[in-house]
C-alpha cells in the first residue's frame, strides 16, 4: 500500500489481470481473472467453465471443506483453496473484485500469496467513492478447540493486527511465532511465505491420490522421521524429478527458507485469508495459536455472527443537527470552564439535563496538535478525545451546583477504550452520563464519542468538584 493510501474507502482494481496455474490438490491447469467491481460488491467467484456461470461470494457460511485448504461451495460447484488470493486481496486493500475461473481450484504458482500481491500491484489499486465501514471489536472474542489444542481470541484494537504461534513438536519446526502490526506489511513480511506440511502428510495425500499439482518447489515439505530409499524414489516419481534428497536442514530438496519463521508466518496468511469470509472489514487484535483452516473459519463464523448481532446496535446515538441553536454557545462555556486556545475542546452543547450532556467538537486541519500527531498522517491523540469528554462532563458537574463558581478534577479514567480514529474534517459528538447521582462532590459519569454515527472512543471518568477560591 502506497502512503496515500485511505483505508476508509473502498477500493478496487484499477484494470483486470489474468494468471494461469495448476490447482495444487486437482492438479488442473486454471485460468484466473480478476476484474474490477462496483462498491458493496465485496469479492465473488464466479466459474465460467459451468452452465450458467454461477457465482460464490466470499462468505464463511459457504465453507463446505476445510481438509487441504479452504472450499467454498453452493449447490454443487466448488471453488477451492481461496485462501491465499482472499489473502492477497485484503494484504493489497482490494474490497471489490469478481474473480473468474475456468477450473474448480485457485491456482497454487508458488504456494504463497507473493504472485498474486505483485499482480495486484502492478494492475494498481482504486480508490472509491464509497466509505468502508469497519467494524469493531468491543469485546474479546474466543474460539477453543480442545481435540486440535486450538486457541483463538480476537481483542479490540484500533488495526486489524494478528500473531499466531505454531507449536507442532517437530525438531525441526519447533516453536515458532509470526506478527501483523499493521495490514500495510502483509505484502513484504507475510505474502512471500509458502505453505507447508510434513512428509507423513504428504504421502497419505499421495495415497489418497491429492497434491495432483504438487511440486517441490511451491511447498516447504517438513522431513520428521527416516526416510527409506523407496520411499525417495516414490516421492521423486510423483514430482516428475530424478531424484529428491533431504536437505541437513530436514527440509525435502528445498530451496531456502524466505524467512528464519516462514511456516508460522504462512499461517498467519492462512488466518488473513480465511477471516475475510467474515465478509466485513474489522479492527481487532487477533491472536491464534496452532491455527488451522477449520478453526479459522469456525472463528470467522463466530466474528461474523458477533457482528451482525451488534453492528445496528450502537445505542442512544445523540441527533446534531447544526442547523439548530445549541444550549449552550462558546461564549457561556468559556464563563463556565477555565480552559481557553489552545485547550478548549469543546464548541458547543446541544443537550443538557440533570444526568447527561452532549457536546460537539469539530475538528479541522488547523488544530495546533496536528502540527505533532502525526506529520503527514493527523490523527487526534486518544488523550485530548479523553480531555474534550472531561471539559464536556464538567459542565454538566458544574451545572448541578446551584451556587458560586466551581472547577472539576479528575480523580479517575477506567475502561478507555479508542475504536477508531478521529482526523480533519470529523465532527465529534462528546456524550456524558450520571453512572449515579452526585454525592459529595464526586460524580461519576461514562463518556462516549460518537464520529460518522459510530462509537470512536469511550471510557468511564470520576470527577471531583471544588468551590473556586
Amino acid at each position: 500500500m502506497n502512503s496515500n493510501f485511505n483505508p476508509d474507502k473502498q477500493h478496487t482494481l484499477a484494470a483486470a489481470i489474468n494468471i494461469s496455474g495448476t490447482g495444487l490438490h486437482t492438479g488442473v491447469l486454471v485460468d484466473m481473472s480478476l476484474k474490477p467491481a462496483s462498491p458493496g460488491f465485496g469479492i465473488q467467484f464466479q466459474r465460467i467453465d459451468l452452465p450458467n456461470q454461477p457465482v460464490i461470494k466470499a462468505d464463511c457460511d459457504l465453507v463446505t471443506d476445510v481438509s487441504r485448504g479452504t472450499t467454498l461451495q453452493v449447490g454443487d460447484v466448488k471453488v477451492s483453496t481461496v485462501e491465499h488470493i482472499l489473502a492477497a486481496l485484503v494484504g493489497m486493500g482490494v474490497d471489490n473484485v469478481l474473480i473468474e475461473l475456468n477450473g474448480p481450484e485457485i491456482p497454487i504458482i508458488d504456494g504463497s500469496s507473493l504472485p498474486f500481491t505483485d499482480l495486484i500491484e502492478e494492475a494498481g489499486v482504486f480508490e472509491q467513492e464509497a466509505a468502508k465501514n469497519w467494524y469493531s471489536i468491543d469485546e474479546n472474542i474466543y474460539h477453543y478447540d480442545d481435540v486440535k489444542r486450538v486457541e483463538m481470541v480476537a481483542l479490540p484494537s484500533i488495526e486489524y493486527q494478528i500473531t499466531t504461534l505454531i507449536d507442532f513438536n517437530s525438531p525441526v519446526l519447533g516453536t515458532q511465532h509470526a506478527g501483523l502490526k499493521t495490514i500495510r506489511d502483509f505484502k513484504t513480511e507475510i505474502a512471500p511465505c509458502r505453505t507447508f506440511c510434513f512428509l507423513h502428510e504428504l504421502e497419505m495425500l499421495l495415497d489418497n491420490n491429492l497434491v495432483k499439482g504438487g511440486d517441490i518447489n511451491n511447498a516447504i515439505v517438513v522431513v520428521d522421521k527416516p526416510v527409506t530409499e523407496e520411499e525417495m524414489i516414490r516421492l521423486a516419481k510423483a514430482f516428475n524429478r530424478e531424484k529428491v534428497e533431504i536437505k541437513s536442514e530436514g527440509y525435502l530438496n528445498n530451496l531456502e527458507l524466505r524467512f528464519p519463521n516462514e511456516p508460522a508466518r504462512h499461517k498467519l496468511l492462512d488466518v488473513v485469508g480465511d477471516l475475510a469470509l467474515i465478509g466485513y472489514p474489522i479492527k481487532a487484535r487477533i491472536i491464534a495459536n496452532r491455527p488451522g483452516h477449520s478453526t479459522n473459519v469456525e472463528f470467522a463464523k463466530k466474528i461474523k455472527q458477533y457482528i451482525r448481532k451488534n453492528k445496528h446496535v450502537i445505542k442512544n446515538v445523540p441527533m446534531y443537527d447544526p442547523a439548530q441553536p445549541p444550549v449552550y454557545a462558546l461564549d457561556h462555556i468559556e464563563r463556565t470552564l477555565p480552559h481557553r486556545f489552545p485547550f478548549l475542546l469543546v464548541d458547543k452543547i446541544i443537550e443538557l439535563t440533570d444526568t447527561r450532556i452532549v457536546g460537539i467538537k469539530n475538528v479541522t486541519f488547523n488544530e495546533w496538535f496536528f502540527q505533532g500527531h502525526f506529520p503527514n498522517n493527523p490523527v487526534m491523540p486518544g488523550v485530548l478525545q479523553i480531555e474534550a469528554l472531561a471539559q464536556t462532563g464538567g459542565i454538566l458537574c458544574i451545572n448541578a451546583m446551584k451556587d458560586g463558581q466551581y472547577d472539576t478534577y479528575f480523580l479517575k479514567i477506567d475502561n478507555c477504550k479508542f475504536k477508531q480514529k478521529v482526523v480533519p474534517g470529523d465532527t465529534m459528538i462528546l456524550k456524558m452520563e450520571l453512572n449515579q447521582p452526585i454525592r459529595r462532590g464526586i460524580c461519576d459519569m461514562k463518556g462516549t464519542v460518537y464520529v460518522g454515527g459510530k462509537v470512536a472512543t469511550e471510557a468511564d471518568l470520576v470527577a471531583q468538584i471544588v468551590r473556586r477560591n
